[in-house]
């Protein structure tokens, strides 16, 4: 898929995979330090999650639903608790949310974002379930062709092609280095 943002979550909101586009269309979340990858956790602790997120009522609203979802699907999943744990000590409003038990599930919908690249997009999305894989969702975002969206997400592509060519070259301008270090001289 190179004309459509993807990515696989689990039911933690962790991204476990991601093509190029969906890296790339993420890329605040991908800068966060923190690993794994977790969407709730950008969400709620990453002051650039509001401005990432237009919506962002909205879209907390909808990641804590999705993890109340999850939480009952699996109550005793260690690594969710520590998670749930995490975002209720240091954030005031997912513990609000939390405490509304709203639970969830969205398949297709559409996702507006402000990325500091492109601007604002606006994409349709489907999630899907991954029978092979219990647990983990495959989700595509896009924008019909011809729309400014879809123009965006064109440019977000040449971005993140050209991004991903400059850091395989400096890769390879530090091997040659360090090979050049290791050689003695003769």
């Amino acid at each position: 898929m190179t004309d459509a943002a993807a990515f696989v979550r689990n039911g933690r909101l962790d991204i476990v995979a991601a093509n190029r586009l969906g890296r790339a269309l993420y890329a605040p979340v991908f800068d966060d330090p923190v690993r794994p990858v977790n969407l709730a956790r950008f969400r709620f602790l990453n002051p650039r999650a509001r401005d990432f997120y237009p919506d962002w009522e909205d879209s907390a609203h909808v990641t804590v639903a999705l993890l109340r979802t999850e939480a009952g699907r699996d109550p005793y999943d260690r690594a969710l608790t520590d998670l749930v744990g995490e975002l209720a000590t240091r954030s005031e409003a997912f513990r609000a949310l939390w405490a509304a038990h709203d639970v969830r599930l969205h398949h297709t919908g559409t996702k507006t974002f402000r990325h500091p690249v492109v601007g604002h997009l606006s994409l349709a999305y489907e999630a899907m379930p991954l029978p092979a894989d219990p647990g983990l969702t495959f989700t595509a975002l896009g924008a019909d062709p011809g729309t400014p969206d879809h123009d965006r997400l064109t440019l977000l592509a040449s971005w993140a092609s050209t991004l991903e060519q400059t850091e395989q070259a400096e890769q390879a301008g530090q091997a040659r280095e360090g090979a050049q270090a290791r050689t003695p001289d003769t």
